[in-house]
């Protein structure tokens, strides 16, 4: 006989666990944990508010820094054993890109200087626009499968890290400490190109600029177009600067090139580069981590600038080769299927009038279609915000789009996230009104519901990582930009943490309060 469950498990059933991204600095240039009491009691904070866990970056910079394969994972595990012991749960991510020059970046760490020597010899090994200016944030993919470094190819230096990690954290893996391990893909560890880079003068809206103009991604362009007939095509020097609008160029403009059978040609070789980048690394992943009780993570990033225009000029610099009539994030969501991976989104906080007109952005409809993207194709998705946000407008809005049909009060919602990841610690989250408010957000995310330390209460239980399985043909792979309507999303959240009116009582509260504080004298 079936046994039947409780309110409270029903209602379980319906719970985002929530972490909290550590500063990027957390660990220090220097390879030593950065005011480790201060952060134990900010984590002692996070705890008291029922949050699950916190994420951190792993820098290659940091780790590799003394020469090739010799790692230094001391802080880390200092970190992770802090993180134990406050009884949080940790996401990691394997952030193989360098930190410094754009949105949000308050430290600086460099690749490893080793590293970068190589590329003063060869300059090609990062990736490089159609001026030449070269962007040392990631190594191109065009070095992917070229044994440039010490006879090492760029997968083998980012195979060899992941497994050193494994050796070093294996009592932590073993203890199930770490839930998540996110793979850094591209630059500020995103499935991506480096297309917007503000050191290089890219300002908001501007469409940014295709980066494949190094050696090797340029021989590989050329070996493609031979391939298909077309010796004669090179790559494109119609697509504009950083800062420019889509109908300031030829190749976006109303019937530009990325129209024509070239540019279409051109659009999907590069689209296609990235999804094999990603696929080749997730599988040394998956060989690194297999048999340990954790799953992998992959993050795309929430360009959606442009976005409601027809030629998507900045995802497509991006490489998400994304159109009113070609969806380009299903295919990257289908890849992950092979490595039962999560598909970690950002950007869930906005909303479309919070934009500025001109920049054309979609925020709240791209993330429909990507959530719906990744739940089309059976895998899990995660999500976080893009801005530091302490609001309950926004807060509202990540909410929605984390049970975007809302709850089930008799068992599993139809549609959620796995988990929620909040940008970012400081000590501004964990101040009066803004941690009051926070502290409600992780209840709502909890549906109402106390923390659950067992995961197999509100979703699957993480098993075993098993092998990868085999490759799938791209043929099969581009059967997924066949556009789908996505998912229904309701208007709003039906747990909310309120709205203007919350706000004016805290206003009010705030204020009450601090003329109670004065001084009689003053």
């Amino acid at each position: 006989m079936p046994t039947l469950l409780t309110q409270q498990e029903k209602m379980l059933a319906n719970y985002v666990p929530v972490y909290v991204m550590l500063p990027l600095g957390v660990v220090a240039a220097e390879n030593v944990l950065e005011k480790p009491e201060e952060l134990r009691n900010q984590l002692k904070k996070l705890k008291a508010a029922d949050v699950d866990g916190v994420m951190v970056d792993v820098w290659w910079g940091i780790i590799e820094a003394e020469g090739p394969k010799k790692y230094d994972w001391s802080a880390y595990r200092q970190l992770c054993q802090m993180v134990r012991e406050e009884g949080l749960k940790l996401q990691v991510i394997m952030s193989f890109h360098q930190c410094g020059g754009n949105v949000g970046d308050i430290v600086n760490t460099l690749i490893p200087q080793w590293v970068r020597d190589i590329g003063k010899e060869d300059p090609d090994i990062f990736y490089t626009n159609r001026a030449g200016t070269r962007n040392e944030e990631y190594l191109t993919i065009g070095v992917d499968n070229q044994p440039l470094f010490g006879g090492r190819t760029a997968v083998e230096l980012y195979s060899d890290y992941m497994k050193s990690y494994r050796e070093n954290m294996a009592d932590f893996l073993e203890a199930g400490l770490i839930t998540d391990i996110e793979v850094g893909l591209g630059p500020a560890g995103e499935l991506r190109y480096p297309s917007y880079p503000q050191r290089h003068g890219w300002v908001f809206p501007g469409i940014g600029e295709f980066q494949c103009y190094d050696k090797y991604l340029q021989a590989d362009f050329k070996e493609a177009a031979t391939k298909a007939g077309h010796p004669e095509w090179e790559l494109p020097d119609d697509a504009g600067e950083y800062k420019d609008t889509p109908d300031s160029t030829k190749f976006f403009a109303e019937h530009g090139t990325y129209l024509t059978e070239r540019g279409n040609f051109f659009l999907t070789w590069y689209s296609n580069k990235l999804i094999e980048h990603g696929d080749q690394i997730l599988d040394a992943a998956n060989q690194a981590f297999l048999g340990c009780k954790t799953k992998l993570a992959a993050k795309v990033s929430g360009i959606h600038w442009w976005y409601r225009v027809d030629n998507h000029a900045a995802e497509l610099t991006a490489g998400y080769y994304n159109l009113n009539n070609r969806d380009g994030y299903r295919t990257i969501a289908r890849m992950l299927t092979r490595h039962d991976a999560i598909l970690n989104f950002t950007c869930v906080e906005m909303r479309d009038s919070e934009q500025t007109a001109e920049a054309m952005s979609g925020p709240e409809e791209l993330v429909q279609q990507v959530l719906s993207a990744g739940w089309r194709e059976g895998i899990e998705v995660a999500c976080e915000n893009a801005l530091n946000r302490y609001d309950r407008k926004a807060y509202n809005q990540i909410l929605k789009n984390c049970r975007p049909n809302g709850v089930n009060r008799d068992g599993p919602p139809k549609l959620r996230v796995t988990a929620v990841t909040y940008l970012r610690l400081s000590d501004e989250l964990l101040k009066g009104k803004n941690y009051k408010i926070f502290k409600t957000f992780v209840r709502k995310m909890h549906a109402d519901q106390d923390y659950c330390p067992d995961p197999s209460k509100y979703f699957k239980l993480i098993k075993p990582m098993e092998r990868s399985k085999p490759k799938i043909p791209i043929e099969d792979m581009l059967e997924a930009t066949e556009p789908m309507k996505p998912f229904p999303f309701d208007p709003v959240t039906d747990m909310s943490v309120g709205g203007d009116f919350a706000d004016f009582v805290d206003e009010l509260f705030n204020k009450v309060t601090s003329i109670l504080n004065q001084d009689p004298s003053e």
